[in-house]
This record gives structure tokens, sequence and C-alpha cells, in this order.
């Protein structure tokens, strides 16, 4: 039976502050979210009630709720109001907002809040910027610079040159074989996951994702119309032979799955191309951090096996190896939906400026992309060596996932423990770290997710004994 929408007495408090009175309204709400005190399918008040609620004028309200539902938060019906969005409250767990916060504002956040930085942020998705040689990022920004804009209004930056050494970058990084025309530059891939529904035919059809995985696609794909439906996964990611019936497409990040590490073997990685092939679906390959391997020889993406380029969407990012604030991203269609896709993200106003992409060209054409990866991958192996080791002394009978790849492990907790509370306790230490189960959907995990990228190697030591200490000794033993 369908889950009657309860009636919401929505009594928000919104706080003081510097920030736009739009933004702490969408915050108070992201905070409602996050409690549990909203859920998705809760219908919202009317801007009219909440603004006579809130003792404001109309105007903030209204600014607010378009602002939540352009983040993805609330959905608008003509006829019906706002309610909450499928995965919204998976969204605020993990820590997403509506809006970028403004400098001195403040943010609602879970039960309590930190006003000053932590002294170690452990929040995955972010890579030490302060790696990058300044020297050549301003050279190659200044090459951009002597360009002549364009002046095409119609249409997006074409970005022949970016998508010229894209191509040979992740032929020689990932084993992908892509001519240039085949890929499209966009603005990172939260934002573009929204458009793949419409583009790849995927409206009212189950797309399959990983339990636990990626928040933002679970909620990109419901709120534009796609059927989501959980595939659990394993130590070795996610196992094809599980994938539903009625599946049309399968989110997959395969080189390092997200959160819990895992890469997938060459035998599922073959049993999911066949089921592509078989049911004549889709496989989105998600290789958001496949440049990072430690004690283990790098796998090619799924997308460099043979016949894949008909099934696969390859979709790779500058987030990881320079930065997330970059926002530049590629995607790799079949050639049969490339143009489709190209037209809906242009629709969307989905991407990228064309200086950005003039620099980013300059940066990997000059050599300076590969030369800063070898640096990073040396840095971030010492950084999670030294991590894995504080571990091993501090906390001997937890066990840590996903320590071969990428930028984070998995510290695993207890069933019956509330790793909602374990963050909450290890905020008021100074340490910043996600939750595991705010990842989840079907198959309830705990845990924690600790990026090491930019923990300095003599911090570790110190970072895990705080760890350790807001746990506490019943949980580790």
């Amino acid at each position: 039976m369908p889950r009657t929408p309860r009636p919401v007495e929505l009594a928000l408090t919104v706080p003081a502050g510097a920030a736009p009175l739009r933004h702490r309204i969408a915050d108070a709400v992201v905070g409602e979210l996050r409690s549990g005190r909203l859920r998705p399918g809760d219908p919202l008040p009317s801007t009219r009630v909440l603004a006579a609620d809130l003792g404001l004028s109309r105007g903030p309200v209204v600014a607010a709720y378009d602002e939540l539902a352009a983040a993805g938060f609330v959905l608008s019906r003509a006829g019906s109001g706002a309610v909450v969005a499928p995965g919204a409250d998976r969204a605020a767990a993990a820590g997403a907002l509506s809006h970028v916060p403004t400098a001195g504002g403040e943010a609602v956040g879970i039960r309590s809040v930190a006003t000053a930085p932590p002294r170690w942020d452990l929040r995955p998705g972010r890579p030490d910027t302060t790696l990058l040689d300044a020297a050549a990022w301003r050279r190659a920004w200044r090459a951009a610079g002597t360009a002549v804009p364009g002046n095409d209004a119609g249409a997006g930056p074409s970005h022949e040159g970016l998508r010229r050494v894209l191509a040979d970058h992740l032929r020689r990084s990932r084993g992908v074989a892509v001519a240039p025309d085949d890929l499209l530059v966009v603005p990172g891939v939260g934002a573009s996951l929204r458009a793949l529904p419409v583009a790849l035919g995927l409206v009212g059809s189950t797309v399959a994702l990983e339990d636990p995985g990626y928040v933002e696609a679970w909620t990109a794909f419901e709120a534009e119309g796609a059927r989501v439906a959980a595939v659990s996964v394993d130590g070795d990611g996610l196992d094809p032979a599980h994938l539903p019936r009625s599946a049309r497409a399968v989110y997959v990040t395969p080189s390092h799955q997200y959160p819990l590490g895992a890469r997938m073997p060459v035998t599922r990685r073959a049993l999911l191309l066949d089921w592509a092939r078989r049911t004549d679906s889709l496989v989105l390959e998600d290789d958001y951090d496949g440049e990072f391997r430690y004690d283990v020889s790098p796998l090619p993406a799924l997308r460099s096996m043979p016949g894949a380029a008909d099934h696969v969407v390859y979709i790779g990012t500058a987030s990881k190896l320079i930065a997330p604030s970059l926002r530049v991203a590629w995607i790799a269609a079949p050639r049969r939906l490339r143009e489709r896709l190209r037209v809906e993200l242009e629709s969307r106003g989905l991407v990228v400026n064309e200086a950005t992409g003039l620099a980013l060209a300059e940066f990997i054409a000059s050599g300076s992309l590969a030369t800063h990866h070898a640096r990073v991958t040396r840095t971030y192996a010492a950084r999670r060596a030294a991590l894995v080791a504080a571990a091993s002394d501090h906390l001997p009978f937890v066990v840590l996932d996903g320590v071969e790849a990428g930028l984070h492990v998995v510290l695993r907790l207890p069933d019956d423990v509330d790793d909602l509370d374990v963050v909450t306790r290890l905020e008021q230490v100074g340490v910043a770290v996600s939750p595991l189960s705010a990842y989840a959907v079907a198959n309830p995990v705990r845990g924690l997710v600790l990026c090491y990228a930019g923990l300095p190697e003599t911090q570790a030591d110190a970072a895990v004994r705080a760890l350790a200490g807001a746990i506490g000794p019943d949980v580790l033993t």
C-alpha cells in the first residue's frame, strides 16, 4: 500500500547570522531532514503558511523553497504543493546542502554543529589542493588568458583542445580508447547526472544502484523520474547476478566502489557487460578516483573492455585528481546516444566555461597533470600508510575497508552502534568524518568514512587517538 503523506507541523527555528535569509530557511529544512523529523514524501507547508508561522514576509520563503527544489531536496508539483523528494533524507545525512555556505555564515547541522573548523577534517571528497604546483597552475591560466573568447551565443563551448588532450590522458591513465569527439565536457558529475535519465531514455525505467552507494546519484535519478533499485555490494563490489530483471541501466563505481572501496574483479566486469549486451541495457561507469592505486596493480576502466563502447556510459572527473571546485568532468556515451546527451546537457545549462577548459587543456598538454598525479599519489600513499598504521595501534579490533585505492577508507562499526552519534562525539573533539549509514538504502551498515588525503603523516597518530577515544572502548573490543 502506498504511504499516505502525514500532516506536517514544521516547527522551524531559523538561525541568526549573516547568511541570506533564504539560505538560513533552507538550511533549517535540511536540518529537519537530518534529524528525521522530515522524511521523503512528507508535504511541506505552503509558503504562505510557513511565512506566517515564522513571522516573515513570503518572498524569502518562496526563494528558500525554490533553492531546495533546485538542489533536489523537494519536489514542487502544480496544484499539490511541495513534498520532500525521495532520497532527500540520505542526501542531508551525508552532509549535502542546498547552497554553498557563505563566509561567516552558519549551517544547521545534526544535533549540534561546531562553529570552528575541525582540527582534522577527514570527510570524503576532499583532496589536498595545496599539493598543486602553483607556478604550473598560473602558467596554464596565463596561456588561457591569451585566447580571444568565442562569440557563439547559441551553444556551449566546444572545448576542442581539452577533449583532444583528455582523450590522450584517458588512453594512457585508464586504458580508455576514445576519440575527442566521443567526449562531452560537463560541470561536475553530481549536476550532470540529472541529465542522464532524459537523455538516455531512462525516465520511468528501473536503474539499479549500489547499496551503499553514491547518494547524489540516487537523488538525481529519482528526482528525474527513474525508478531506482538497490543492489547490495560485497567485497567485490556489485554482483551482476543480483540485478533486477526490470533494470534497464545500472550505475556502478567498479574501480573503487563508493563508499566501501571494493574493486570489481574482471570476472564480474565480464558478467556485467554480458548482461548489458543480452538485455540491451546501459552501464553507467563512474570512474571518480580510478587514478589512485597503492599496493595493487591498476585495473583499466570497465569502458576499456572489448564491446563496452556500445553499452557503457563512462564518467570521469578532475575533482579528486585536481580540485572539486574546478567543476570539470567528462562523459563518453555510446555514439548513438551522444547527440541526445549533448543537447540535454546544453538545454540545462550544464556547460563548462571556455576559459576553464582552455586552462585545464594547457595544464594537461604541458605535462603538469602527469607530474601532479605522480606527486600526489606518492603523498597520498604515505598518508594512507600512516593512517593504517595508527589504526593498527589504536583500533586493533576494527576492520578497515577500501585501503588499496582511492582517497578514503571505511572504518566498520558493529550494527548496533549509531554511527551518527559517533560522528557527533567526534565533532566535539575536532574530528570531522562522515557516517557510513548515510550512504545505505535497503541494507543498513554502520561505520565511518575517513578521507586521509588532507591528513599529514605527522598528524595521523593524534587524529586516530582522538577517533578511538570518541568511539569508546566498549565498541572497539
